[in-house]
């Protein structure tokens, strides 16, 4: 097993993801959940979908998080007439000493944040160009390869697909998300100090309390938190258990399961534990940091059968219901 993080370098990883987490909660009222949760996705490296209605503050939250860890960010605003060369970047004629040259010129995709807003508006040729830059860190235009800036992130926002001029987001998409959160309202106390705090809606910009070293930093951390061989075998377990080709998978996934979770989501599963634990102040993973993020790093993957969507059957109910399920040792 490798050594353990010292105390005083965990303690500071906590100070400094606590400040973030602090800027957060105040940016986005009654929402301790789930600003938890896309700081676990950012810490772990991956990437995190917000699916809500308008309105919820799911925009204002990923600015927010641009701002306080101190990275470049930008906006991409998908809309159904979107291209894909707008978005990643194409190759303009322009005049240099030499005569014309074709020049590349980078898209908003290359920012250390990215704020993918109502990604499912855009049509699917369009939501493809975000396939490699979420896997790979890089873009390919024409013949040559450009590498993104780092660390890069997708933080995506989409409304709920049942609604008019939507696009589902493919399996391959969703896979290369490490969390999907879903975003709620929030209770009658936090919406009245909204409304006498902020007249217009609009929280104030926060101010940086990081900056990219100290994001690389927290990244840093997270891999060295260590995970141990018996919760890399139920993360494993739990994860194989949602795919009903195998012969021991439950009979509740052979029948509401289509297609299971790739082994992308349990190398997820098993990066979000280790963030969920850095954030916790600890320098290894347990059973509960995996049970509690199953849910959000899973679900999303699974491709529920006909019969299971006309019965009421959801993702998340599987989920959870494997997690009751599988032992732990």
């Amino acid at each position: 097993m490798p050594d353990l993080i010292p105390p005083a370098e965990l303690a500071g990883h906590q100070q400094r993801s606590n400040a973030l987490l602090a800027g957060l909660d105040a940016v986005l009222f009654g929402q301790q959940d789930l600003t938890r949760l896309v700081l676990t996705g950012m810490l772990a490296g991956g990437h995190v979908l917000l699916e809500g209605l308008p309105g919820l503050g799911k925009t204002e939250l990923v600015k927010a998080l641009a701002r306080l860890a101190g990275l470049d960010h930008k906006r991409i605003q998908f809309t159904p007439d979107l291209l894909p060369a707008d978005i990643t970047g194409t190759l303009i004629l322009q005049e240099t000493a030499g005569g014309r040259n074709l020049v590349f010129r980078a898209g908003p995709l290359f920012a250390q944040v990215v704020l993918a807003d109502e990604i499912n508006r855009a049509s699917p040729k369009t939501q493809s160009a975000l396939l490699q830059a979420m896997q790979e860190r890089c873009v390919t235009v024409f013949d040559t390869t450009h590498e993104l800036p780092r660390p890069f992130f997708v933080l995506a926002t989409q409304n709920p697909i049942e609604q008019d001029g939507t696009y589902p987001l493919p399996e391959a998409q969703l896979d290369r998300f490490t969390i999907k959160a879903t975003v709620t309202g929030i209770s009658a106390d936090a919406l009245t100090r909204i409304l006498m705090e902020r007249p217009d809606g609009r929280p104030a910009p926060p101010a940086a309390v990081c900056d990219q070293d100290g994001i690389a930093s927290l990244l840093a951390g997270v891999a060295r938190v260590v995970l141990p061989e018996a919760v890399a075998g139920y993360i494993a377990r739990l994860v194989n258990a949602t795919r009903p080709e195998l012969a021991g998978s439950p009979g509740t996934v052979k029948t509401a399961v289509r297609w299971g979770a790739s082994p992308r989501a349990a190398i997820a599963l098993a990066g979000c534990a280790r963030a969920r634990a850095l954030l916790s102040g600890r320098p290894a993973v347990g059973f509960a940091d995996v049970q509690a993020l199953a849910v959000p790093v899973i679900a999303h993957r699974l491709v529920l059968t006909y019969e299971a969507g006309l019965a009421g059957t959801s993702a998340a109910q599987i989920v959870e219901g494997l997690v009751r399920e599988i032992p732990e040792v």
